[in-house]
């Protein structure tokens, strides 16, 4: 039996348009009914712009859940979720009840965060946030995998904490890190799972990957741990009929060119990301709809092929 070359998942919406409950319900059963791999969902709170009105996602957690319950085959996780929004023990909490409640499909992606204006309108602070993320990627990922720890931080504490009950793996959901900077590459390549970055810094291209990779090779090979034990993954930005661009958060000045064509040619360039060593794509569809998912699934058809 054949196989897919790579996975292959899709990011809902975040502040495209106000999207209510039962279109994003309907768009999380399309995709798994229609063979894809995975579903993410980003982890923001505000964002606002000088040229249009503010707006703001969903909170990601309570989704998640509830992706959680409606699904029963596709992987699906936070790209990525902001450890300076939470209390990290009761997040590590969450992670395995949420990997609970899905039967051991989640994936947590974990990050610090960068938009101020969301940290200031709901009181987190913004300082130090790599000094935070480390406390709390220390708090989280030893409670998830070895269920107890005793920690007393200069942000964090979590004195003889315990994780009870267990979720349904040993060593939890595996963890996946969206970063590239040099400090947080070294905090957590000795430990996650997989490794991720947005299509802005690829180029939106496989052509852009190896500068990435190698930049993670090299971050591995310094913490002593096997580059080949680091999946890598990569957002792809795909242009589907009807799209015009998607309104996001943080997007770069000069907007690479999104994928588009015909299913053959851009599953060609899903099998030119394998090439370059990439295990899983997060699907930026434009627009985000039902449809969108629906017209890309012929794709997924010729990856299968």
């Amino acid at each position: 039996m054949a196989t897919r070359p790579l996975k292959v998942g899709v990011q809902l919406p975040e502040v495209e348009r106000e999207v209510r409950w039962p279109e994003i319900l309907d768009m999380v059963r399309a995709i798994e009914d229609l063979g894809y791999d995975s579903i993410w969902v980003g982890e923001h709170l505000l964002y606002r712009w000088p040229d249009r009105p503010a707006r703001g996602p969903w909170e990601a957690w309570t989704s998640m859940a509830a992706i959680a319950a409606a699904t029963s085959r596709v992987e699906f996780g936070p790209l990525v979720a902001c450890t300076n929004f939470h209390n990290p023990a009761l997040l590590a909490k969450q992670a395995a009840t949420i990997d609970e409640i899905s039967g051991g499909r989640f994936i947590l992606g974990l990050g610090a965060g960068w938009n101020e204006t969301e940290f200031r309108a709901f009181g987190f602070p913004f300082d130090h946030r790599i000094d935070r993320f480390e406390e709390a990627f220390t708090i989280i990922r030893t409670l998830l995998r070895d269920g107890a720890i005793d920690f007393d931080g200069q942000f964090y504490q979590a004195r003889d904490c315990e994780l009870l009950p267990r979720g349904p793996r040993p060593s939890g959901p595996p963890l996946m890190i969206g970063s590239r900077g040099p400090r947080m590459l070294s905090i957590t390549l000795p430990h996650v799972d997989s490794w991720n970055v947005w299509f802005a810094d690829t180029g939106n291209s496989p052509a852009g990957v190896p500068p990435l990779r190698e930049l993670v090779d090299a971050a591995c090979r310094d913490v002593g741990r096997d580059p080949a034990d680091v999946e890598r993954t990569v957002a792809v930005q795909v242009r589907l009929p009807g799209g015009q661009g998607r309104v996001q958060g943080d997007y770069a000045k000069d907007a690479p060119p999104p994928l588009e064509g015909e299913p053959e040619a851009v599953a060609e360039v899903l099998r030119a990301y394998a090439r370059e060593g990439i295990g899983h794509v997060q699907l930026v569809l434009d627009p985000i709809t039902r449809d969108a998912i629906e017209a890309f699934a012929p794709v997924l058809a010729r990856l299968d092929a």
